[in-house]
């Protein structure tokens, strides 16, 4: 039984089902829900991960590709350039989408294969028994499985069973936007890095000439609730004002196509299973944004957690597998993400992006895996 179903949720399950266990996903939202807004970034990792459950040809057909990067300072004076992904095959190149499209992209995917998705089912509690798990919902209804898998975002009720730690204000409003009116100096299928004097914004244009931004800005506090609904582009052009590059027209241009959140992420160390109930993606391992991360983590665990299940001797086993192959990863990334976003050097140890042959080996869906 998964419980969510975003990105984490639905990859899940269709890793699960690929690893040929019967599962159903439980959605607490009564509907798939509009784009809020957000967009990401899939990594080469990401795609790789997507691969080994048969969809990132899906997926592929979805938003467009980054195969490049350049970083500007203040100034707008270049400070390097390099490529993305794995330009020997077309499904490692990192791709840019809302992140809407890429939840309803395996979403379909899990209709299409069979996969029930209960929408509707906010989970209230859940037990655990010497026959499995049953979950509880806030209609008053019930489900009965093996395992639970809590896939419910930063804000996870399931985590909150297992481990109520709460999540931390990282220090900084990340804003999205979009504008169609911005016309930024760019080149095709290349994401724009600026390095600015109070922001960290990035910025690329669509093959249909909408421009996608997002800003980092650091704060003491978080926004409040009523600040978040009603922020708007000329809150953050100011932050933007000294810098001479393409940052303050885009926001500019921008007009009620935006939104801002709080950067949040969790402590390492917190538990992450039980017996039988596990947590993956955010509700296990949330990072600020700084390194783009969220989503290609979130799709490695389906793959790692499916492994897992499949090789290991039985759930316990399993569990501790899963947590022990990827704990050192996403925690590397937590560290890694809120040194960037506080503007600290990080160690010289391997972005979390990188693909090496380990993490290869452990995603290749033909082997099998161990701890």
């Amino acid at each position: 039984m998964v419980i969510g179903g975003g990105i984490a949720g639905t990859a899940a399950a269709l890793a699960v089902a690929k690893a040929g266990f019967d599962v159903s996903v439980y959605e607490a939202h009564p509907a798939s829900g509009a784009d809020i807004g957000a967009f990401l970034t899939l990594a080469d990792n990401g795609m790789r991960a997507l691969a080994q459950i048969d969809a990132a040809d899906a997926v592929a057909g979805r938003g467009f590709p980054l195969t490049a990067m350049a970083v500007l300072d203040h100034t707008g004076a270049e400070i390097t350039s390099v490529p993305l992904g794995g330009h020997d095959d077309p499904l490692t190149n990192y791709r840019c989408m809302r992140r809407a499209e890429l939840a309803d992209v395996l979403r379909a995917e899990a209709v299409r294969r069979g996969i029930p998705i209960r929408q509707g089912a906010r989970l209230a509690s859940l037990t655990e028994d010497e026959h499995g798990v049953t979950l509880r919902f806030t209609d008053g209804s019930t489900a009965t499985g093996d395992i639970a898998i809590g896939a419910d975002g930063l804000d996870s009720t399931t985590r909150s069973l297992i481990d109520p730690g709460p999540p931390r204000y990282a220090g900084q409003h990340v804003w999205y936007g979009y504008s169609t009116a911005a016309q930024p100096p760019t080149t095709p299928e290349r994401i724009t890095m600026i390095r600015g004097c109070a922001s960290a914004f990035g910025y690329c244009v669509s093959p249909f000439g909408e421009t996608f931004w997002f800003a980092r800005t650091s704060a003491a506090e978080p926004l409040s609730a009523d600040e978040i609904t009603t922020a708007t582009p000329d809150q953050l052009l100011p932050l933007l004002s000294n810098d001479t590059t393409p940052a303050y027209d885009i926001v500019a241009a921008t007009g009620d196509r935006l939104m801002v959140t709080n950067a949040s992420d969790l402590a390492p160390g917190i538990r992450w299973h039980t017996e039988a109930t596990v947590l993956i993606g955010d509700a296990a391992h949330a990072a600020s944004p700084a390194t783009g991360q969220g989503a290609s983590m979130a799709l490695e665990d389906a793959v790692v957690l499916a492994k897992a299940l499949r090789d290991s001797g039985g759930t316990i086993e399993a569990l501790r597998c899963y947590d022990e192959l990827r704990r050192p990863r996403v925690e590397r990334n937590i560290e890694v993400s809120a040194a960037a976003t506080a503007g600290r050097p990080r160690d010289q140890g391997p972005h979390p992006s990188r693909v090496d042959d380990e993490l290869a080996g452990v995603l290749d869906w033909q082997s099998r895996i161990h701890s």
